[in-house]
């Protein structure tokens, strides 16, 4: 083979010389010789193998983010999670008395009425240790909630204190009161639909021993006030009588003022007749001599008469006579008392009639249970909703994934 010269063995590379700006060939530098460079995109190699590095390390996060939680969260929902069935019962509160309308208000809304307010009662009630312990009497709760066909995440472990049934119970047990149409609905949720239904029914009959003392209890208090202010009455009454009685006895007078009336009226017929007598005796003496027996018998009434009235008179008036004897001492005593005595009597008869109008309005403001919706045997299990609670997973943790590879996307930006 012939021997190869240096230029065959070693060809110069082709370059192209650049261009001016008119196309025309650049002057070359001085010595020459143009600077070849490899034909390699440094700028481009790098951006690719930055890539490369960046697509397993958001593979690997997706699958710890987003694809393993759900996968957990679907083998737990749909092998493990046990099922729940919810029993589901509604009610209102309801009184005789009727809705009061409040003439000040501008649309004419309701004034509040003991319903609302018993109403809310119920539900904090529903939610509170008190129906526990209601239901503890009848219902082994620690039994139901922690059945062995559940599982460990959704059932009560046991040993519990009241306080983590109380808390437990609020996430089974929702009670909720509508204040647009004033009811109330409750939903329990338990492991058997037995169960649901037993502590749905349990619910429902604490609930009416509720409103039913709540009922009582303010319709015992409306009337042991009235009674207490009928037997105030009362005994003001009795003693204003015994006062009275106890003054006519010591002053040997029954009724003053009649007295001193019919003592009047009979002064006034005294003076009547001394008047006549008078009037006669003047008639006669124009034909009789003074010393005439008819003149001496005239004469002798007039000062009988004067003596009389004068008699009757000072038993109202005359200071000289002793207490009992003079009417003008006692009346006034004796009408302070009767005052007492009509004031009492009065009183007395106004808090009987407040008693009876109190009995009447506990009557009509009793509270009870109406219940059109009954608790009802579930069939098929409402809880755990598989779809929605692994659809819910997945999305969240999709969320948390874009929201943490867009922070670092706008972190790498800035570097």
């Amino acid at each position: 083979m012939p021997a190869l010269t240096r230029e065959q063995a070693w060809p110069e590379p082709t370059i192209k010389a650049p261009t001016g700006n008119a196309g025309l060939p650049a002057p070359a530098p001085e010595g020459g010789r143009i600077a070849v460079f490899p034909r390699r995109e440094l700028a481009g190699e790098t951006a690719s193998t930055a890539e490369k590095r960046q697509f397993p390390f958001r593979l690997l996060s997706f699958v710890v983010v987003v694809a393993l939680p759900t996968i957990l969260a679907g083998v737990y929902y749909f092998l493990i999670a046990a099922d729940q069935y919810v029993a589901e019962f509604r009610f209102a509160l309801r009184t005789v008395e009727p809705v009061r309308i409040d003439p000040g208000s501008i649309l004419g809304a309701a004034a509040p009425s003991p319903v609302g307010v018993d109403s809310y009662a119920v539900v904090q009630y529903i939610g509170s240790r008190d129906i526990l312990d209601d239901l503890g009497r009848t219902l082994d709760l620690r039994e139901m909630f922690s059945r062995p066909d559940a599982d460990r995440l959704a059932q009560l472990q046991l040993p519990v204190t009241i306080e983590e049934l109380v808390r437990y119970w609020k996430g089974q047990v929702d009670a909720f009161f509508d204040i647009t149409n004033g009811t109330i609905a409750v939903r329990a949720r338990a492991f058997t639909p037995d169960d649901a239904l037993k502590l749905a029914q349990g619910i429902l009959s604490s609930s009416e021993r509720l409103v039913n003392d709540l009922s009582a209890r303010a319709r015992r208090d409306t009337l042991r006030n009235s009674e207490k202010e009928v037997h105030r009455a009362e005994r003001r009454l009795k003693t204003a009588l015994a006062r009275l009685s106890e003054f006519r006895d010591r002053e040997g007078l029954i009724d003053p003022r009649k007295t001193a009336d019919a003592t009047q009226a009979l002064a006034g017929r005294i003076r009547d007749d001394i008047v006549r007598a008078q009037t006669e005796m003047a008639t006669v003496k124009h034909y009789m001599r003074a010393d005439a027996p008819s003149v001496k018998m005239l004469e002798a009434r007039i000062q009988s008469l004067q003596t009389q009235l004068r008699s009757i008179e000072s038993e109202v008036t005359d200071t000289e006579r002793s207490r009992s004897e003079v009417l003008s001492r006692v009346m006034g005593s004796y009408e302070r008392l009767e005052s007492e005595r009509s004031f009492a009597e009065k009183a007395y008869q106004h808090a009987l009639e407040a008693l009876d109008r109190s009995r009447v309005n506990a009557d009509r403001q009793q509270v009870y249970i109406a219940g059109f919706v009954q608790p009802s045997l579930p069939e098929e299990a409402l809880y755990p909703r598989r779809l929605h609670m692994v659809g819910l997973i997945a999305f969240l943790c999709c969320a948390i994934w874009l929201i943490g590879a867009f922070i670092v996307h706008t972190v790498r930006e800035h570097l």
